[in-house]
């Protein structure tokens, strides 16, 4: 198969927070084989360390910073360096994110406190560090990650999926506030993407696969791949008048 180059990301600085595995690290080689100069934050040192060592050849090689993204202070600290080191975010991707399960009878007030803080709060914290470096270069793009999850309605998701529904809300929000500095705000919302963490923890069977694939209407598997051409469209000039939108890519699933 055969992809769309982005052109108008060349040079252009690109942050994305959870950027070391999974989704995040194929929005990392992504923005970088389109060009882009590449700030990724993520806890996970060795993770980290490694996708940056295996992109030092790319034409712009990616920056990795390891921060808790929980940690408002942190963040904004990482993200300043990012500044300083690459120059103002032109699209900042806010991607990190935790679905682990719970039982909703069960979550303390310090669990659920968590459960917002890595899949909605930083979003927040990070577009307030960004946004006024779009405002100086006269636009830019902010992509929100969401997921279908919280109009699905898992049971096992409910501190996930409220946050999740918040950052659309939110999206929508801060569309409208940022608007006239021609800043886009869009969210993407996955449905079951082969990472190797979710078939590691939650579909470690090919029949447990075949059920969730059942659900969609096309029959082939969802690839981090496949979020991340997304998100390349909308940080791309192509997609200059977008904004507000939540782009589903579940292969059709109800």
């Amino acid at each position: 198969m055969s992809f769309t180059r982005y052109t108008s990301l060349a040079g252009k600085v690109v942050l994305i927070s959870g950027g070391a595995s999974g989704i995040g690290e194929a929005f990392v080689r992504a923005f970088a084989e389109n060009g882009a100069r590449v700030g990724f934050f993520d806890l996970q040192q060795d993770a980290g360390a490694a996708l940056a060592r295996d992109l030092a050849g790319a034409e712009h090689a990616p920056l990795f910073l390891r921060c808790d993204i929980t940690d408002t202070a942190a963040l904004k600290a990482a993200i300043d360096e990012a500044k300083q080191k690459l120059g103002p975010a032109f699209a900042l991707v806010n991607n990190a994110a935790n679905d682990q399960r719970q039982s909703y009878a069960e979550v303390t007030p310090e669990e659920f406190d968590r459960t917002m803080a890595v899949n909605f709060r930083h979003a927040y914290f990070a577009c307030q560090a960004v946004v006024p470096q779009m405002i100086e270069q006269g636009g830019g793009s902010i992509i929100n990650m969401s997921s279908m999850s919280w109009q699905a309605g898992v049971p096992e998701l409910m501190g996930y999926t409220a946050a999740k529904a918040a950052v659309v809300g939110f999206t929508h929000s801060l569309a409208r506030a940022v608007g006239r500095h021609r800043i886009r705000v869009n969210a993407i919302a996955p449905g079951f993407v082969m990472t190797e963490k979710q078939l590691r923890l939650w579909y470690p069977t090919r029949e447990k696969v075949e059920a969730m694939l059942a659900n969609q209407f096309l029959p082939d598997g969802i690839r981090p791949e496949d979020v991340a051409n997304v998100a390349l469209f909308l940080a791309a000039d192509d997609s200059r008048l977008i904004t507000k939108q939540t782009i589903y890519v579940n292969g059709g699933r109800p």
